[in-house]
């Protein structure tokens, strides 16, 4: 598939390959999982070839990471929490609600900053900081500082390694499992706790 995808975005122009980068970027935040880093790893590729350049890869990248992070930050906003709380929005719990407002209350914007190094949690994290209300213009500076810092680090490895790319999405694939794997580990651990407190409440 890396071959197929190197082969292709090879074949397009510079101002195509550019947009193909944003697209991408943009496209992970609205219908996750998207296999944007790997795509994004190949524009580095494509760097060290002298096909594109590498400043305007990583400002193209990063515009789409913003608005796609925007986009969903708004969706979440607009979600009324008085439905969730009524039981009318299915996939929201009102457990949910809760624990996620405590979370971002505590925690919200240094998770936005974490945002584009959580791979697999990135739209969720999107979706819950519009819908906890954090500051629009805030979480667009940190959410652009994010993607600033991990789009420049995921275009060089693809510029150092050029035509290896599929070391780089190997390790990319470890990573994402082992924060997937740690962000169910931690999120078991939060529902154990919720339910031993509410099991002592009962007694």
């Amino acid at each position: 598939m890396i071959e197929d995808i190197l082969n292709y975005i090879s074949s397009l122009t510079p101002t195509w390959i550019y947009v193909a980068l944003f697209l991408f970027s943009f496209l992970e935040n609205i219908f996750p999982p998207s296999p944007s880093d790997l795509v994004v790893v190949i524009g580095g590729s494509l760097v060290s070839k002298g096909t594109i350049d590498f400043v305007p890869a990583v400002l193209t990248t990063t515009l789409g990471s913003i608005i796609g992070f925007v986009v969903i930050f708004y969706f979440g906003s607009t979600v009324d929490k008085k439905l969730i709380r009524a039981g009318k929005i299915r996939f929201v719990s009102i457990e949910t609600l809760d624990k996620v407002e405590q979370w971002f209350n505590k925690y919200g914007y240094g998770i936005i900053v974490a945002n584009r190094f959580l791979p697999g949690t990135r739209a969720v994290i999107s979706f819950f900081a519009g819908l906890s209300e954090l500051n629009l213009k805030k979480s667009i500076l940190l959410a652009s500082i994010s993607a600033l810092a991990w789009n420049s680090i995921i275009i060089y490895l693809g510029l150092v390694f050029g035509d290896h790319v599929e070391i780089v999405d190997k390790y990319l694939g470890t990573y994402s499992n082992a924060i997937v794997i740690l962000t169910l580990i931690i999120l078991i651990f939060f529902a154990i706790k919720y339910f031993i407190k509410k099991r002592k409440k009962l007694e």
